[in-house]
């Protein structure tokens, strides 16, 4: 299951509260920017950017440390292209989900030779419950804060989840928050607090099915006919969680990238 992109969600649904957070004030008005920036495919599900009237956010979720190109060298890449696009300032921030005591997740700084280039980092076992707790855009990260008591907080999260009167919102509130949940606690115990069903009732749920579907046939893909054209990538990626089950079986029997394009041009239309 992947995590990084639940924050990825959240983040798109709620980019005032996010900017709120992560800035430390609070902007007239703050949009997802849909950037014409290239991105790994496999990454894409991690990073976000949110530009308000003066400036852009760059968001990062990593549950790993370990990553190619690393994070300290990515964010200065990043940075540069942002930069030189948009011509704002730039604020970067990864947030770990997954406590670790790995030097990358207390890394700011990229440096060789003369050059340099800070950003800010967030280890959310480090952050205090009660900002996440008041917050149901942000109350999914809560279970991951710090605490004496793990047991306690989750008890806490379910009966804030409880008390958001909208249905959709608290099933995908919920969704989210026993997913990201499961970095820390066993199931059972997480099961405990929050009802499964709700879950798998969430649009973020059914949202993350479809993409790590997406992630394994890319993988295989990649490693079959080697690096695939940027359009048929963007094809495959917009199918729903059962195309992409037959696309795996189908893909079986292709002997080519033209097996891929006939089986995309019969199955979606295009």
């Amino acid at each position: 299951m992947s995590f990084d992109n639940i924050g990825k969600y959240l983040a798109e649904q709620y980019p005032a509260e996010f900017a709120k957070w992560l800035l430390m004030s609070e902007p007239q008005k703050v949009t997802v920017l849909k950037t014409e920036l290239s991105i790994e495919p496999i990454r894409a599900d991690s990073v976000i950017f949110l530009e308000t009237e003066s400036r852009i956010i760059h968001i990062e979720f990593q549950t790993l440390t370990k990553s190619n190109p690393p994070v300290p060298l990515r964010m200065l890449d990043y940075y540069v292209r942002l930069k030189r696009q948009y011509r704002k300032p730039i604020t970067q921030i990864v947030i770990f989900l997954q406590e670790t005591d790995d030097v990358i997740a207390f890394t700011e700084e990229y440096t060789d030779e003369v050059t340099s280039h800070r950003y800010r980092v967030i280890r959310l076992w480090e952050q205090e419950p009660t900002l996440f707790l008041e917050n149901s855009a942000l109350l999914p990260f809560a279970p991951l804060a710090q605490t004496d008591s793990p047991s306690s907080l989750l008890a806490q999260v379910a009966e804030k989840i409880a008390k958001i009167p909208d249905r959709v919102e608290r099933q995908n509130i919920s969704g989210c928050t026993e997913i990201l949940a499961g970095l820390r606690f066993k199931k059972d115990l997480i099961h405990q607090f929050l009802r499964e069903e709700i879950m798998q009732e969430s649009v973020i749920y059914q949202d993350i099915v479809q993409k790590e579907a997406f992630k394994f046939f890319y993988r295989q893909l990649n490693r079959r006919f080697g690096e695939i054209e940027g359009s048929l990538v963007q094809q495959i990626r917009e199918l729903s969680t059962e195309q992409l089950e037959a696309l795996g079986e189908a893909f079986l029997d292709f002997d080519s990238v033209n097996d891929l394009e006939t089986w995309l041009a019969q199955h979606t239309g295009i």
